[in-house]
């Protein structure tokens, strides 16, 4: 058993300077692995390292001849598919710039950021094109139409046209432009460059290692989800399984077996609520307890007996997974150490958009509960005077596209301003403690973590999504209960009232709020704190 304690950096694999160099050095290294696969009609397709990137320069080869080339902004919509990233790869490989547009925003949304990222072209789902109807129809290339568009670029590449294997990329150019998908404000649009993207992918992956194949869940036009999820495991050699929708989840996590998964919090709480509610129906729950007991007592002795102890709750992750990166928002250390109990290990991670996006992880074996794990190495952290977290370093954006007011707010003398509060331990391992712009600031001066709060209260086995805010100088928490709990005030007022007990008076909540529909989220399945109906 590897105790958990440093260790040094992941540095066995060839450093990349781009996307494209990544397709092409992963094929050179192992053409024939298993890259990415997918169901399509229940059948399993696996694309090898060599095929994908094949593919990739034929569709880039074929967008080129269309007269797409030198730094033109392509945006891609759809569900997450093999499709989509053979779009996105073939943007990079023709030295073009990917623009990932949320698919479930209105057709409003749509083309209000196609505008603002000064898009030329469209990679779209069919069953989404009437969200760009009134684009431009030339420049709208629907993702069903690929496999034709690729056999044309492979003609083209036949009959000797090589502009796209000969695009020279630069480390200043533009990789993809981003739009974020925080909790307030209005979203902005993100310029990474191929050195801030290739600085990601080389960085992260000292840190963390996987060592079997992953199935992805996160949406793709999110940083953490794409290149986290799936480029970082790309730059490894190790297969991803790409899941269509949360409908298929489970199926995909019993079939595919993954080692390793990247996810955001709900997705972590749900899972957990999941298999205690699975204990208790089927009365096992009391001796779920034992075992978890039995089996943290027998780990301090250096055995482990997990797999053999829980076995039915590994299952249906497909039993073999090992580690979960979480990141994208808080997450409750309790249940970092409940997955533990049962074998899985979360690893805790820390990042944002203009950070390309990872800033810190928790290591495979060195970790800490709490935390949001070690910097990424060349990454810099400085605690301001009001506890605010600032980055430096070669994952930090070049600008927000088109808004210098918001670039010179956000970075100053190099150093970017996250928002979230924080300090870094004699370990070096970074904790956060909250938002600065969610900080809830009473009369006599106290400031309040909404998160602090929030992270209490969503423990509970009644709580379904729980948000914390402050109204007429008092403290409301406005919960969507578990089904068999809604309407229930009184479980809920008591609930309050313990969690109030240990606390000082003024982080008392005054008052609970249930609500009959879940709260509203954006494609992260953050809260909007936002969104005044979020306060009903």
């Amino acid at each position: 058993m590897i105790k958990n304690k440093k260790y040094p950096l992941y540095e066995g694999l060839t450093k990349i300077d781009n996307v494209k160099d990544m397709l092409r050095k992963r094929t050179e290294e192992t053409p024939d692995s298993p890259a990415l696969s997918y169901n399509a009609d229940d059948v399993k397709v696996t694309k090898t390292f060599r095929q994908v990137e094949e593919e990739a320069v034929a569709l880039g080869t074929w967008l080129m001849k269309q007269g797409h080339k030198g730094q033109k902004h392509i945006a891609i919509i759809g569900n997450n598919s093999y499709k989509w990233l053979l779009a996105f790869f073939a943007i990079a490989e023709s030295g073009n710039v990917a623009v990932p547009v949320d698919k479930d925003l209105s057709p409003e949304e749509v083309m209000r950021n196609l505008k603002m990222a000064d898009c030329t072209a469209v990679f779209v789902e069919d069953a989404l094109s009437e969200k760009v109807k009134s684009f431009k129809q030339k420049n709208v290339i629907l993702l069903s139409e690929l496999d034709s568009l690729i056999e044309q670029g492979r003609t083209l590449i036949n009959n000797g046209d090589k502009s796209c294997l000969s695009v020279e990329v630069k480390d200043e150019d533009v990789c993809c432009m981003v739009f974020t998908s925080g909790t307030s404000g209005v979203n902005k649009c993100v310029v990474l460059t191929n050195s801030n993207m290739a600085a990601e992918i080389n960085y992260t992956s000292m840190l963390f290692a996987p060592d079997g194949s992953t199935v992805a869940v996160l949406p793709f036009h999110h940083a953490f989800g794409l290149v986290v999820g799936i480029f970082m495991v790309y730059y490894y050699g190790k297969e991803t399984f790409i899941n269509k929708n949360l409908s298929t989840v489970s199926k995909s996590l019993v079939n595919q077996k993954p080692q390793t998964m990247f996810l955001v919090p709900v997705f972590v709480e749900a899972f957990h609520k999941q298999i205690w509610r699975e204990a208790k129906k089927q009365n096992s729950d009391i001796k779920l307890k034992a075992a978890m007991k039995a089996s943290n007592a027998l780990l301090k002795s250096g055995i482990d007996m997990r797999k053999k102890f829980f076995n039915s709750i590994l299952t249906p992750f497909g039993g073999n997974l090992e580690f979960i990166i979480c990141g994208g928002a808080a997450l409750d250390p309790f249940y970092v150490k409940e997955f533990r109990s049962w074998g899985i290990e979360i690893l805790n991670g820390y990042g944002m958009t203009e950070c390309s996006p990872c800033i810190s992880v928790n290591r495979n074996h060195h970790h800490k509960d709490g935390t949001v794990g070690l910097l990424e190495p060349n990454v810099e952290v400085k605690i301001a005077h009001d506890e605010e977290v600032l980055v430096r370093g070669p994952v930090v954006m070049r600008e927000y596209y088109k808004n210098p007011e918001a670039t010179a707010e956000a970075i100053t003398d190099g150093w970017y301003h996250t928002g979230d509060l924080g300090f870094v331990d004699d370990e070096g391992f970074l904790t956060l403690t909250g938002r600065k712009k969610n900080l809830i600031i009473l009369s006599t001066g106290e400031n309040i973590s909404p998160e602090e709060l929030e992270i209490e209260i969503i423990r509970d086995k009644a709580v379904c999504e729980v948000l914390v805010y402050e109204e007429n100088k008092k403290i409301i928490a406005g919960i969507y209960p578990e089904e068999g709990f809604r309407g229930n005030k009184e479980y809920f007022d008591k609930l309050i009232k313990k969690i109030n007990f240990p606390r000082p008076a003024y982080k008392h909540i005054n008052e609970v709020r249930l609500r009959d529909t879940e709260f509203i989220k954006n494609s992260t399945k953050k809260i909007l704190r936002n969104n005044k109906d979020n306060y009903k």
